[in-house]
């Protein structure tokens, strides 16, 4: 699968199964999205790869504000699409969905963060909504982990 940034300068390519897609409406998240909710998915890291344009790939760490993790935004230096943010170290990369320019295979599956949605944003449909976020054990990380130790002999 391939995806890529607005300008088309970043290009990106993932080999691997993708969790189901979770939409976040957290403060952070809309802002950095520029939308009512972020709609993300993640893959193994090491199944991610930048194709072209990684001299071009930005971060922004924000502070902490009220309690850990940090917010960590990812984006293009010449469009400012974001872009994966991709975690070598515990091998996962989370990927904004729009950024794709192929059919991951996945829908969302549920809503987190709700309790802090935008007010001018109603919630339609049947998926799950979670006031804040799901148990870790629930996390789409975890479950990443999961499938891929089912894989492994």
């Amino acid at each position: 699968m391939r995806g890529s940034c607005l300008c088309g300068s970043v290009v990106f390519e993932i080999d691997g199964e993708p969790t189901a897609i979770e939409l976040c409406h957290c403060p952070r998240c809309r802002k950095a999205y520029g939308s009512a909710f972020a709609t993300t998915f993640y893959v193994r890291a090491a199944g991610f790869r930048w194709a072209r344009g990684e001299e071009l790939v930005e971060t922004y760490d924000a502070p902490i504000r009220e309690r850990p993790p940090a917010y960590r935004h990812v984006f293009c230096r010449g469009c400012g699409s974001a872009l994966p943010i991709v975690d070598r170290e515990h091998d996962h990369a989370e990927i904004p969905a729009g950024t794709m320019d192929d059919d991951p295979g996945v829908r969302p599956v549920r809503h987190i963060f709700t309790g802090r949605r935008a007010p001018w944003y109603e919630l339609t449909g049947d998926l799950p909504r979670h006031d804040e976020h799901v148990p870790q054990s629930e996390h789409m990380i975890a479950r990443l982990a999961r499938s891929s130790s089912r894989r492994t002999p």
